[in-house]
């Protein structure tokens, strides 16, 4: 169980290292919260033994757990006001999936927005068939330097798609967090994806692949919606 200080430091560091990618230390949290570092390494040192928070070598600051990720997914994202930045992105997206023409090219062109937005890989599913789109913003990412890692995007991304059949993820929107990914595991990885009605299937998905460092609020806010336009659209 996290204390409301808690909950708001760990926020804090699920923000900041998505926004920097790099690890958050005490003395800049300390400043956010107006209290001592001494206070805000207690309250680090708590996190950490609960697995929300580690720190990747000596005398670095902390980033998230797998654990952490879930803990701020699951509590701390929905209370969050939407930003002026997150409704310009929604009425892009709106704009982009009213735009008519062939549903197919409809798809394709909301998951291109979702890339430009998100600056992740956009994924859906049209048909039988899964397009993706933004490999190079995926494969850009800091995370993904090491051979090893990039081997492991590669093996979920080639499964992904028969997973997706498979699992048939019923939710209006699923968050897979690092180990979470049915494929993959190690790959560092966060697939966002929503369910919706399209004239192609009952149940077919639009979301982001991205690393587990990412901005949850914003991304999460812009799948659902994406996936609530399209089908408003596309299920005739």
């Amino acid at each position: 169980m996290l204390s409301e200080r808690q909950k708001r430091i760990l926020q804090a560091i699920v923000e900041q290292y998505a926004e920097v990618a790099s690890p958050v230390g005490s003395s800049l949290l300390a400043k956010v919260f107006s209290v001592s570092s001494a206070t805000v390494r207690s309250e680090m040192a708590e996190l950490e033994k609960q697995g929300m928070i580690k720190q990747p070598h000596t005398s670095a600051g902390r980033i998230p757990t797998d654990k952490g990720y879930r803990y701020y997914v699951n509590n701390l994202v929905e209370n969050a006001p939407e930003s002026a930045a997150e409704r310009r992105a929604e009425k892009a997206l709106a704009t982009r999936v009213a735009s008519g023409g062939v549903s197919e090219q409809v798809i394709k062109n909301t998951v291109d927005t979702l890339v430009e937005l998100t600056h992740n890989l956009g994924i859906a599913t049209i048909g039988d068939q899964l397009y993706m789109s933004g490999l190079s913003n995926l494969f850009g990412q800091p995370e993904f330097m090491n051979g090893g890692q990039v081997r492991e995007v590669a093996r979920l991304l080639d499964n992904l798609e028969p997973w997706l059949y498979e699992a048939a993820p019923n939710e209006p929107l699923s968050v897979y967090i690092g180990q979470e990914n049915p494929v993959g595991r190690s790959a560092g990885c966060s697939l966002i994806v929503s369910r919706f009605r399209s004239n192609f299937s009952d149940r077919s998905y639009i979301g982001v692949l991205g690393p587990t460092r990412q901005s949850y609020r914003d991304v999460m806010s812009l799948v659902r919606r994406t996936g609530e336009a399209l089908e408003e659209v596309l299920y005739v």
